[in-house]
């Protein structure tokens, strides 16, 4: 009996795997799926099974998840797509006869606003209605998605937001990546956590003057926030050479985070993990070092 992680050839789903590892799995017992199984030949080499799994080529989907008895689903990252990647993985985990899905949805993703939030809300629907065991993990924001405004005020001395006095309640991306780790192993072991719905967060909701702040230890030189209005960030995103589309949804996540959609903190990651979550100037520290 194995447990699989998909997306193992990007941040979060490595993680996964390296948790999983680091929690006692023996690596034989650890599947990584990826769509280019060359991006994971190292844990191939440590002696994880690694398999072809692409969200796009369905036919490949089935015969990775052969033997499965948990299977980690980390969310893709193609915006507009999800749904319907995440549609084939659960039904080829129905076809391969999966134990256990555990899959990393956003925060209250079906009641939330947040614009993030319509696709992970379809995929916990279609995982409702699958007849599966499941496990849903709603992964607040990473610290790891504000390195390029740190790596900016290097050079500018600023971090320009239009999120007002809105909070995050931020945490390591790794800190996700082991809650998933020991959800998964309490699954494979004793079938815990069945159809848990967990709202994952860091222990302290920051601000963006604490932000500043802490860029400014972080990197050893001043750092201060500008406040934007909506209108004015777009303006500076448009001419920072990003397309309408993408301008368009920074800007709606920097609403979100003004409304306050980004801020609980309801410590189950801290409880899953068993012990706090990574510290906002700790994880920015790592993140730059990596």
């Amino acid at each position: 009996m194995t447990i699989a992680v998909t997306g193992t050839s990007g941040h979060l789903g490595r993680l996964v795997v390296e948790s999983l590892l680091a929690r006692g799995a023996a690596p034989a017992d650890v599947v990584a799926l990826a769509r280019s199984t060359e991006k994971v030949a190292d844990l191939a080499a440590r002696g994880v099974v690694v398999r072809e799994a692409d969200y796009d080529r369905p036919e490949t989907l089935v015969p990775a998840l052969d033997g499965v008895d948990v299977l980690v689903l980390v969310s893709g990252s193609a915006v507009g797509q999800r749904a319907r990647q995440h549609g084939a993985v659960i039904d080829a985990a129905k076809g391969a006869g999966v134990g256990r899905v555990v899959y990393t949805s956003a925060p209250h993703a079906d009641t939330s606003p947040l614009v993030l939030a319509p696709e992970h809300k379809a995929t916990e629907e279609l995982l409702a209605a699958s007849g599966l065991s499941t496990t849903v993990l709603r992964n607040g924001w990473y610290t790891e998605n504000y390195l390029g405004d740190v790596q900016q005020a290097r050079e500018t001395g600023e971090i320009a937001h239009s999120v007002g006095d809105g909070r995050v309640a931020s945490a390591s991306r790794a800190d996700y990546a082991e809650a998933a780790a020991v959800v998964a192993l309490d699954a494979h072991r004793d079938g815990g956590h069945d159809g848990a719905v967990y709202e994952l967060s860091g222990d302290v909701a920051w601000d963006f003057d604490e932000l500043a702040a802490t860029a400014a230890e972080v990197l050893g030189r001043p750092v201060a926030y500008r406040p934007l209005t909506a209108e004015e960030h777009r303006d500076a995103l448009l001419a920072a050479g990003l397309d309408e589309g993408t301008a368009g949804f920074v800007v709606a996540l920097d609403g979100d985070t003004r409304a306050g959609l980004l801020a609980e903190t309801s410590g189950d990651l801290a409880r899953l993990v068993g012990r706090p979550t990574t510290p906002l100037a700790e994880g920015l520290r790592r993140a730059l070092a990596a």
